[in-house]
Order: structure tokens, then C-alpha cells, then sequence
């Protein structure tokens, strides 16, 4: 027989503005957390009644940022984890593994125990700078020396993060898996695929012109392993995330494009190994055609997961507002995946005489047909990679103001990769319209660019001596 006292449904409780009215449905932020209560039952038999103070909404299983966590830590006052259901991010085990001995004193092992995949952030721009002194049309003896530095620089950083990081593996076990799985970390780690791509552009701008043949054979069968690495290596990172993380809309940045990044190389890599063949006046040891069509292939998926993210990151915006302080250097990130693909296809506009054969699917001016669509595709993207960074130049404004400040981050270097990116572009653009008004806008902005990557380098060694970066701490 069924109770004359009919259950109550539990319904979330609403925020209510400053006249005591209930707004409705509210997207949950990082402060504003709905949580459920259960009314009292009546004292006598009532009908259902459709509810009008109230509006259901989806319930939110779990707290999915470290913040959440570390506030209801201090609220129970549990520790790090107050729900055991709640799996710890890599911050937290970070947080206690990491702390400082009982003795107080720090060694160079606790330091490297807290090296992170965001380090690699670093060789990503220190090599992308050496593309963009490549990219200069004005040579010179002194600027080839400053892009061939830093491409020693970057090979050296490369396996210093290498070292590094495998050390942090070995010293804290579970930590490599772990990292995968991590709401922040995990999006960089196809920061290392990308300073390899970067690595190999490099190669191919310094190293095949001043050497024999044998480097454009290896360039090419490296070629064609990394475009297969990169298109698996993001295809599993995807997964792995969309399997094991929830990624709430209002904490949403442009580093969710991170694991597409791998791809967005393959057209830059692609046109640098065929401007090297084409310079030397050695031919590639399969059809050109062949390489031309692979890297544009991948490079345009990639842009198009890209243009997806940033369909949800212009989303994003309009109704959570910009990111927080640490999370801004992170707007950058948006320029690059545009600008490497003006890039990409321009470069391939430019050597259509090398790589189109002649009455190329019937065509007798494929060449330049391919040339006139290149273009125009190129001034497409190109124009809305200036606006994304004339956007997220505009988000940094509030730093100007005197009490303002942004926290260092490793993903401060978001400020000099993806302009590398516009950089490469526009002296493309430059070049394949020889116009010479862009050709000198883009030696400003390298210009500019290089103080920037100068900076950032700077406040980095500060910070680590400082104790800033790379240290054990009681507090994230």
C-alpha cells in the first residue's frame, strides 16, 4: 500500500540576487558550486505540484579543479582529500609528496621531483625563434649565427628537460602515468612531439643547405615517422583525456587544442624539408608530391580541431568572461594553430613549381591555379590570426595598471611560440606577394618577438632563483 506522504524531490538550491528573486539556472563557476538539499516532508497528503522556484539542472558528480578540492579540504579538514571517491590530480600528490623534509633544507633532487611537462613549453619557443630568424628576407652573416645559437640553445634545453623530467619519473614512481590523467599537466605533454617538429624545421632551415645529401635522406624518413607519431600520439591523447577527465566549459582555455598541436607542424616541416631539397638543387628521393600532400593533410586536420577548441573558447568567453590571471598567458595559444597553416600552404604556393607536376589532375595551369587559392585560403586565416592576437594582446591590459600583476607560469611562453607562428606567416604572405611593406611589419614583429622570448627567459632564471619555480611548497 503506498504512504499517503508522497516523496519529496530533491531539488538544488538556487543563488538568489539582492532583492531575495531567484535568477534560475546558473552555469557553475569556480566559486559559485551548486550543491542539493532535501525538503522537509509535508505535515498532510499534498499533489505533486510543478515546481516554480526552482529549475532542475545536471547534477555535477565531482569537484574537477584542484581549488574545489583544496577548499573542502579546509572546510572537513581532511587533508588534500576529503572524498576518497575523488581521485588526486598530479598537483595534489605533487603538494604532498614534494614538500620539504622535516630537516628544512631543500636538495637539487626535491627541486627536479617538481619538473612538469610545461617545460617543454620553453623549447617550443627558444626553437620556433630560430624559425622566425630563418623566415627573415634580409640575410646577413651575424642573423645566420643568432638563428644557428638558437638552435643549439634549444637542442640543449631539449635534453636538459629530458633528463629532467625522466629523473622526476624515476624519483617519484606512478608519476608518469599519473601525469597523463592530470587536469593541467596532460595538456602539455604534446608540447614535447611539438619541440621535436620544431627540432626538425630547424634541422632542415640550417642544416641541410650546409651539408651534403645524406641529411636531406634522414630528413626525410624522419619526415614521414613523425607525421605517423604525431597523428597517433594525438588521437590517443584525446582519448586519454576524454576518458578519464571532465573539462567544465568555464574553465576552459585554448591549451585544449594542445593535443592537435603535434599535427599543426607537419605542413611547416613538410615545406622546410622541400625548400631545402629545392635550395640545394638535390631532389627528394620520392615524389615531392607525396610529401607535399602529407603534410598538408595533417596540417589541415589539425587546423580544423583547432577551429572546433576555438569555436568552444569564443563560447566560453561570452559567458564566463576571460580566463583567470595564471590561465591568461594561455589566449596566445589560439594564434598558432592558424598562423602555421598560412604558413604551411603558403610555403607550398611558393615551390607549386617543384612539387606539381606538370597537368596535374588535368589542369594546365595547376601551378598556378594552386598558387591564386593558396593565397587567398592563406589571407583567410591570416586575418583571423591577427584578430585572435589583437584579442589576446587586449586581455593582457589590465596588467598595465599599477597593483595588477600575473603570476609567473612556464605557460608564459605562450607568449612567444604561437607569435613565432604569425611571424612565419606573414613573411610568407610577405614573399609569395612581394610586397615589401609586410616584409618589414614582419621584421618588427620578429624584432619585437625576440625581446619578448628575451624576457620571459629572463623572469624564468629569476624565478628559479627565487625559489619561485621548481620548489616544494605547503601550498599550491
Amino acid at each position: 500500500m503506498d504512504s499517503p506522504h508522497q516523496s519529496t524531490p530533491v531539488l538544488p538550491v538556487t543563488a538568489r540576487d539582492h532583492n531575495g528573486h531567484n535568477p534560475g539556472y546558473q552555469t557553475p563557476t569556480e566559486r559559485y558550486f551548486p550543491q542539493e538539499t532535501v525538503l522537509s516532508p509535508p505535515t498532510t497528503p499534498t499533489p505533486p505540484t510543478t515546481p516554480t522556484t526552482a529549475r532542475l539542472r545536471p547534477q555535477i558528480l565531482r569537484l574537477t579543479s584542484y581549488l574545489r578540492r583544496q577548499d573542502a579540504a579546509n572546510a572537513t579538514g581532511n587533508g588534500l582529500r576529503p572524498d576518497p571517491d575523488i581521485q588526486p590530480s598530479l598537483d595534489e600528490l605533487l603538494h604532498v609528496s614534494s614538500r620539504p623534509p622535516k630537516s628544512g633544507v631543500v636538495t637539487i633532487k626535491d627541486r627536479i621531483a617538481c619538473y612538469q611537462w610545461t617545460f617543454f613549453t620553453m623549447t617550443m619557443a627558444t626553437g620556433g625563434m630560430a624559425n622566425v630568424l630563418s623566415s627573415i628576407p634580409y640575410r646577413a652573416a651575424w642573423l645566420e649565427g643568432l638563428g644557428l645559437a638558437f638552435v643549439m640553445l634549444n637542442l640543449i634545453l631539449f635534453i636538459m628537460n629530458c633528463v629532467f623530467i625522466t629523473m622526476r619519473f624515476r624519483m617519484k614512481p606512478g608519476s608518469f602515468t599519473r601525469s597523463f590523467t592530470d587536469q593541467v599537466e596532460s595538456l602539455f605533454i604534446p608540447a614535447f612531439f611539438v619541440s621535436i617538429a620544431i627540432i626538425l624545421t630547424n634541422i632542415c632551415q640550417y642544416g641541410i643547405p650546409n651539408t651534403g645529401v645524406w641529411l636531406l635522406r634522414l630528413m626525410e624518413a624522419l619526415f614521414w615517422i613523425y607525421l605517423s607519431v604525431s597523428v597517433l600520439s594525438s588521437a590517443a591523447m584525446y582519448l586519454t583525456l576524454w576518458s578519464t577527465q571532465v573539462f567544465p566549459i568555464h574553465m576552459m582555455t585554448p591549451t585544449w587544442v594542445f593535443p592537435a598541436y603535434p599535427m599543426l607542424l607537419n605542413g611547416t616541416l613538410a615545406a622546410s624539408l622541400i625548400s631545402g631539397a629545392y635550395d640545394t638543387g638535390n631532389g627528394l628521393s620520392i615524389d615531392p608530391l607525396a610529401v607535399a600532400l602529407g603534410g598538408f593533410t595533417t596540417q589541415g586536420t589539425g587546423c580544423l580541431i583547432a577551429f572546433m577548441i576555438s569555436a568552444a573558447f569564443i563560447y566560453r568567453l561570452m559567458t564566463q568572461k576571460l580566463p583567470r590571471d595564471f590561465q591568461r598567458p594561455g589566449v596566445f595559444i589560439s594564434i598558432g594553430p592558424f598562423g602555421f597553416t598560412v604558413n604551411g600552404i603558403v610555403q607550398f604556393a611558393i615551390h607549386a613549381d617543384f612539387i606539381i607536376p606538370p597537368n596535374f589532375l588535368g589542369a594546365e595551369h595547376a601551378v598556378s591555379i594552386i598558387r591564386v587559392v593558396s593565397v587567398l585560403a592563406g589571407l583567410w586565416l591570416w586575418g583571423l590570426t591577427c584578430w585572435f592576437f589583437l584579442v589576446s594582446v587586449g586581455s593582457l591590459w589590465k596588467y598595465v595598471r599599477r597593483g595588477s600583476k600575473m603570476p609567473f607560469r612556464m605557460t608564459w611562453w605562450s607568449f612567444v611560440f604561437p607569435n613565432t607562428a604569425l611571424v612565419t606567416a606573414t613573411q610568407s604572405l610577405a614573399r609569395i606577394l612581394n610586397n615589401e611593406g609586410l616584409k618589414i611589419f614582419g621584421c618588427v614583429m620578429a624584432g619585437v618577438l625576440l625581446v619578448v622570448w628575451l624576457g620571459v627567459f629572463i623572469t624564468m632564471l629569476r624565478c628559479l632563483r627565487k625559489r619561485e619555480l621548481l620548489w616544494p611548497k605547503d601550498d599550491i
